[in-house]
C-alpha cells in the first residue's frame, strides 16, 4: 500500500508560515522574473486566477490589494520541503521524494487497519511542526495514490486523507478523474486519447491491454495496469539524474562577458552542489546563452557549447572552471543576452572518482584539494546562504540578475533575514 503525501498549494503555504496575515487572502506566487502565476491559494483560485496567468494581467488587482503577489523564493521553499520530508522519513521505512512538494511512502509494513490513522497522525504532525498543510492519498499503486490525493485535497469530507482500498472505490474514483489528470498521461497525451473516446481514467481502463500497448507503448501499459490496481511502478532505489541543469532568465539583459561570468559561475556551482548531494560526478559540462527572442529589434543569437572533463568530478572549482572555459568559447560581443544556463551530464556514482593509473601525481593532488575545498564550502554554507564561494560568483544571489520585486525574506536560511518580532 502506498501513501502519496502532497503539500497543499505549497509555495503559498510556505509564504503563509512566516506571514500568517496572508491566511484567508488571495495569494499568488510568481515564476522567475515575476513572469506568471505558478502557485495559487484557494482564494485566488476562487477568483478565477489560472496557473500561468501573466503578472501584468494581475497588476491592477495587486496594486489595489485585492490579490497579494510574492516572487518565487526557492531558498525558502527548498528548506521547508526538506523539513517536511525529514518528518516523513521518521514515520516510514521507505520514502521516495517525487518533487519539492510530494513524496510516496511505502506502508506495506503497517497493518491495514492502522494505515489511515497513521496518515492522519502524520498530517497533523507535519502541520504542527512546519505549518504546511498536506493531503494524503492511500492506494495499492502509486498512480491510484496520486488520484486519491487529489480527492483528499478537493473534498473537505475526507479531512485530508482519502483511501482507495476496494473495487467500488476504485471504479468511482476513476469515473470521476479526467484522463488528463492521470499521472503519466497529462495534457500531452490527453488529446490523443480523447480522439479515441477516452475522457476519464475509467474509459482508459476499459480498453484491452493489447490495444493500449499498440497505441501508447510500455509506459501506457504500466499506467493502465496501475489504474487496474496492479503495481507496475516501485519507489526508485537510484536517485541519480542523468543530467542536472541550472538556468535563469535575467531581469535586465547582459551584454558583457564579465556579467555573464558571474551568473554562469553561480549556475555551475549550483550544479556541482546538486551533484554532491546526489553522490554523483559528471563527465560533461554544457553552457548555453539566449538573447531575447521577443525583442525583434535586437540581433538574435542562441550559442551553446560543451566540454568533456578529463576526469568526472563534483568539485565546484572544476565544474565552474569548465563552464567558464565554454562560456569564453561561445560568447560573442554585440548581443544582449537574456538567459543563461549550465548543464552537467554523463553522471556516475561518485565512488568512481578515484585516482587512475595514468594520472599524474600533481593532477591527482589538485583534484583531492579541490574536493576538500568543496566539502569545506558545503560545511560552512549549510549554516547560511553562500557564506563561502568562488571569486567569480555572485555568491548564489540570483536577485542581482533577476526581477524579484515581491520576494519575501529567506527566514530560515539567512541570518540577515530572520523573522523579526515587534
Amino acid at each position: 500500500m502506498f501513501a502519496l503525501v502532497d503539500c497543499n498549494n505549497f509555495f503559498v503555504s510556505c509564504e503563509r508560515v512566516f506571514q500568517p496575515y496572508l491566511e484567508g487572502k488571495p495569494v499568488v506566487v510568481l515564476s522567475n522574473n515575476d513572469g506568471c502565476v505558478v502557485s495559487r491559494s484557494n482564494e485566488a483560485k476562487a477568483m478565477g486566477i489560472k496557473m500561468g496567468t501573466p503578472m501584468f494581467k494581475l497588476a491592477a488587482e495587486v496594486a489595489s490589494g485585492k490579490v497579494v503577489a510574492r516572487s518565487s523564493n526557492y531558498t525558502l521553499y527548498g528548506d521547508m520541503s526538506a523539513r517536511v520530508m525529514s518528518i516523513l522519513r521518521s514515520c516510514a521505512d521507505r520514502v521516495e521524494v517525487y518533487s519539492i512538494d510530494e513524496a510516496f511512502l511505502d506502508l506495506d509494513g503497517v497493518k491495514p487497519e492502522a494505515r489511515e490513522e497513521l496518515c492522519r497522525s502524520l498530517r497533523g504532525k507535519v502541520l504542527k511542526w512546519t505549518g504546511i498543510p498536506v493531503s494524503i492519498g492511500l492506494a495499492p499503486t502509486m498512480t491510484l495514490a496520486k488520484i486519491a490525493s487529489h480527492f483528499a485535497k478537493r473534498y473537505e469530507g475526507y479531512r485530508g486523507v482519502c483511501t482507495i482500498d476496494s473495487e467500488q472505490r476504485r471504479i468511482k474514483a476513476l469515473s470521476m478523474t479526467p484522463i488528463e489528470d492521470v499521472w503519466g498521461i497529462g495534457r500531452r497525451l490527453a488529446p490523443k486519447m480523447e480522439l479515441r473516446g477516452i475522457r476519464t481514467a475509467l474509459d482508459f481502463c476499459g480498453r484491452p491491454g493489447e490495444w493500449v500497448g499498440k497505441n501508447f507503448g510500455i509506459n501506457g501499459v504500466r499506467t493502465w495496469m496501475e489504474l487496474q490496481g496492479t503495481q507496475a511502478h516501485s519507489p526508485s532505489s537510484d536517485k541519480r539524474r542523468a543530467s542536472i541543469c541550472t538556468s535563469r532568465s535575467f531581469a535586465a539583459m547582459i551584454p558583457d562577458l564579465d556579467g555573464l561570468t558571474s551568473v554562469v559561475s553561480d549556475f555551475a556551482a549550483a550544479c556541482a552542489l546538486k551533484l554532491r548531494k546526489e553522490h554523483s560526478v559528471a563527465g560533461k559540462v554544457e553552457v548555453f546563452l539566449y538573447t531575447n527572442r521577443f525583442r525583434e529589434d535586437l540581433a538574435q543569437l542562441f550559442p551553446r557549447g560543451e566540454t568533456i572533463l578529463e576526469h568526472a568530478s563534483d568539485s565546484t572549482h572544476e565544474i565552474v572552471a569548465a563552464a567558464l572555459k565554454v562560456l569564453r568559447e561561445i560568447y560573442r560581443p554585440g548581443y544582449m543576452y537574456k538567459k543563461a544556463g549550465v548543464i552537467v551530464s554523463d553522471t556516475a556514482d561518485a565512488s568512481i572518482s578515484e585516482d587512475t593509473l595514468f594520472e599524474s601525481e600533481s593532477s591527482a593532488d589538485f583534484r583531492r584539494k579541490a574536493k576538500k575545498i568543496s566539502e569545506l564550502m558545503d560545511l560552512y554554507n549549510a549554516k547560511g546562504t553562500s557564506l563561502l564561494h568562488l571569486g567569480t560568483q555572485h555568491g548564489g544571489d540570483y536577485s542581482q540578475c533577476m526581477k524579484m520585486e515581491h520576494r519575501s525574506a529567506r527566514y530560515s536560511t539567512d541570518w540577515d533575514e530572520l523573522l523579526e518580532i515587534h
